[in-house]
């Protein structure tokens, strides 16, 4: 059940993201369900891999380099969902880490840690 919830806020704050951003546009409630699963498998899957490899990359920036990967992988997603795009690379940077802020205040609003 968290899991579910999860993602529907993650949908909703990705639903949100073209109300703050003009840049980026989500057709639908559904675009933005599909695309969240979406993102959340690449975060999942290819994201620890990326960031193994650009490690040294990652240490000689400070850790700045991560923005760079989030950016990648929400522009990779916006290319493969029809409905939601995103207007370019530094767009989807800004998206990236302004969606990771509403997500992470829905989840502090709406999920208790036990």
């Amino acid at each position: 059940m968290p899991l579910l919830i999860t993602w529907l806020i993650n949908a909703v704050a990705l639903f949100t993201l073209p109300y703050l951003m003009q840049s980026v546009q989500v057709a639908n409630i559904g675009t933005a369900l599909i695309a969240a699963l979406v993102l959340g498998l690449v975060n999942t899957l290819i994201r620890p891999i990326l960031v193994l490899l650009t490690l040294p990359v990652t240490v000689l920036t400070l850790g700045l380099f991560i923005l760079v990967i989030n950016g990648l992988m929400f522009w990779a997603v916006a290319n493969l969902i029809g409905g939601f795009h995103v207007a370019g690379f530094w767009s989807a940077v800004g998206a990236a880490l302004l969606y990771s802020i509403i997500s992470w205040a829905l989840s502090a609003l709406l999920l208790k840690n036990k």
